[in-house]
């Protein structure tokens, strides 16, 4: 299957059947110009699968890392993002919760055991919260979590020394969240980049021993990209990352991110396109983008539109795209 992102979007007609997505502040109006309303396949094992309309049995691809199956990643990244925005409506009752290692702690089995026994220690403390977690390896190979902590009030102060007691393997930073108006991208923005400094070091060690430099990376042909992140004192500061290069050291069927039980998912509807934009009206577009779906081997041709709206951003930034955290999240997955 060909993907080509169009210079000029396409839009649907008034009549047109799209889904709408409504995720607290943030709404997804998605167009598909053909439809597949049949099931094509029948699974028969974890191995096998049959075409329906041919008979031929055909074996699952099972990939070895997330890096070789990016849509697997995009896919992950963009539920974990959708989850974020539907249950983050307002970031005062929220805090954002970085869990390290003091240890070079490379166990996944030990990574989901820790996190259950800090949740356990931290509700008896601060009372009851909802929470949405993310799982990030990081170049040493070395596991952290970032958590988001969802109160039904505003979410009160906790000191780190509060979440130390509660963490017990290492270092805890606490961050608010304000000023964010599209949480999802925020956070998830780099769960699948490494900062340049990392990924150098990286590089530069065990068996690697590239010599690899800032000013070199560029030149080698490695896809750089900055991005603004807000420090601890509130200042806002510019990083580079290199795009994807986290993506390997997932294990395979790793589960990126997972939440507790009465986190809300977001809501699916089927209408029109004219009803569609009735629901956003009040709202900015952020992000749009149309993709032509090519595949010659069947004859199949489509088109897609993407429109994200943010209801939280100001009537004058109506033209806002080219920074909203959106573009970057999607860009910076080269997701279509």
């Amino acid at each position: 299957m060909k993907k080509e992102v169009l210079a000029d979007n396409v839009r649907p007609k008034n009549y047109s059947l799209v889904t709408f997505k409504a995720m607290g502040n943030i709404s997804e109006i998605m167009w598909a110009q053909k439809r597949n309303t049949e099931i094509k396949i029948k699974k028969i094992d974890k191995d096998y699968f049959v075409y329906l309309d041919t008979g031929e049995m055909c074996e699952f691809n099972h990939i070895k890392n997330r890096a070789e199956d990016m849509n697997s990643v995009r896919v992950s990244l963009g539920k974990l993002r959708d989850l974020l925005n539907t249950n983050i409506a307002d970031v005062t009752h929220c805090r954002w919760v970085t869990l390290t290692y003091a240890e070079n702690m490379t166990n996944p089995k030990k990574l989901y055991r820790d996190f259950g026994n800090f949740n356990t220690r931290l509700r008896e403390i601060v009372g009851h919260y909802e929470y949405i977690v993310a799982r990030e390896p990081q170049g040493r190979g070395a596991w952290h979590c970032h958590v988001v902590l969802i109160f039904d009030e505003k979410a009160p102060f906790i000191p780190n020394e509060v979440m130390y007691t509660a963490w017990k393997q290492g270092w805890v930073t606490v961050k608010k969240l304000d000023d964010v108006d599209n949480v999802g991208a925020y956070l998830t923005a780099y769960l699948g980049d490494m900062e340049v400094s990392e990924w150098i070091a990286e590089k530069n060690t065990g068996n690697w021993k590239l010599n690899i430099t800032a000013d070199n990376i560029v030149a080698d042909g490695v896809n750089v990209i900055e991005k603004e992140f807000e420090d601890e004192n509130g200042e806002k500061t510019k990083k580079k990352f290199v795009k994807g290069a986290r993506l390997h050291m997932y294990p395979p069927k790793f589960n990126i991110y997972s939440a507790s039980t009465n986190i809300k998912r977001p809501e699916k509807e089927l209408m029109t396109n004219e009803d569609a934009e009735k629901r956003v009206i009040d709202a900015t577009l952020t992000f749009e983008r149309t993709v032509q779906l090519t595949d010659s081997e069947i004859d199949f041709n489509s088109l897609l539109n993407y429109r994200y709206y943010n209801s939280k951003r100001k009537a004058e930034n109506k033209n806002y795209t080219a920074n909203d955290g959106i573009l970057q999240f999607l860009e910076s997955r080269g997701a279509s």
